[in-house]
């Protein structure tokens, strides 16, 4: 029988889809008050993959991933996926999201992402929250799934967030 033990810190990020410069400013704003300061940014990028949002958002989406210097403890995803949703109701106009965050975290092995819908791959953590694993590391590789959104397939993308976990997990956390 394994011992139980709490498992290290994770590093917390978010993806933002936004439409206008301003917006994504005020989204960070409200972020930094609540998590602190903002470790690193990737290059916002169109969001060209699907046309989900377009009816709720409009066209000529953005997305940027934002990663917070303070690591979080790994079950407190769930609560900070509903802080996020509670910031997307603020930015609402006419009922409909000019913001959508997508929070979680990254760790030695892999980046897990929330949500609140529900699939086979998907583990409910809670309070309407499940939460997925979108990429996995081994080495100095990222490994997507069948699951696994066209936008954190994109090389850029992946090399970013295999930058991220290598500068902030430990070398001697086992995998």
């Amino acid at each position: 029988m394994g011992k139980i033990s709490v498992p290290a810190k994770a590093k917390l990020f978010s993806g933002i889809m936004y439409r206008d410069e301003n917006v994504l400013e005020k989204v960070k704003e409200k972020l930094v008050r609540r998590f602190g300061e903002i470790d690193t940014e990737s290059r916002a990028f169109v969001f060209d993959f699907t046309d989900y949002y377009e009816q709720e958002m409009g066209e000529e989406l953005y997305k940027k991933f934002v990663v917070f210097k303070r690591l979080i403890r790994r079950e407190d995803i769930a609560g900070i996926k509903r802080f996020t949703n509670s910031v997307e109701d603020e930015f609402t106009v006419d009922g409909r999201r000019i913001a959508n965050i997508d929070p979680g975290y990254i760790t030695k092995a892999n980046l897990i992402l929330t949500t609140t819908k529900d699939f086979p791959h998907r583990i409910y953590l809670g309070d309407g929250i499940f939460a997925e694993v979108t990429l996995s590391f081994k080495k100095d590789a990222c490994i997507f799934f069948d699951w696994t959104y066209p936008d954190f397939r994109q090389k850029e993308v992946l090399r970013f967030f295999l930058d991220v976990r290598n500068s902030t997990v430990s070398p001697n956390m086992p995998l």
